[in-house]
């Protein structure tokens, strides 16, 4: 009795890793088939657009200086 309980968890196991296995199988090939229709239908917006440029941090030197100050007066006023 005791290798029949084992044999039907063996295969319930199997059906559900099955299952998961399956699903996900799907969701990838849905995400892609969206990810491409996306891309026709979006006329393909992002290919002017040169991701390779490096950001210029001088700009926001002022802005970077006023989230310093209000991160340290935040942990200064946890910490009293």
């Amino acid at each position: 009795m005791d290798s029949n309980v084992l044999l039907q968890g063996f295969e319930l196991m199997l059906l559900g890793m099955g299952i998961v296995f399956g699903f996900l199988t799907l969701l990838v090939f849905m995400l892609r088939g969206m990810s491409r229709l996306a891309m026709r239908l979006g006329g393909g917006a992002t290919e002017g657009a040169d991701m390779s440029a490096p950001i210029d941090v001088a700009d926001n030197r002022h802005l970077i200086a006023v989230i310093t100050a209000a991160i340290a007066r935040h942990r200064a006023s946890r910490t009293s």
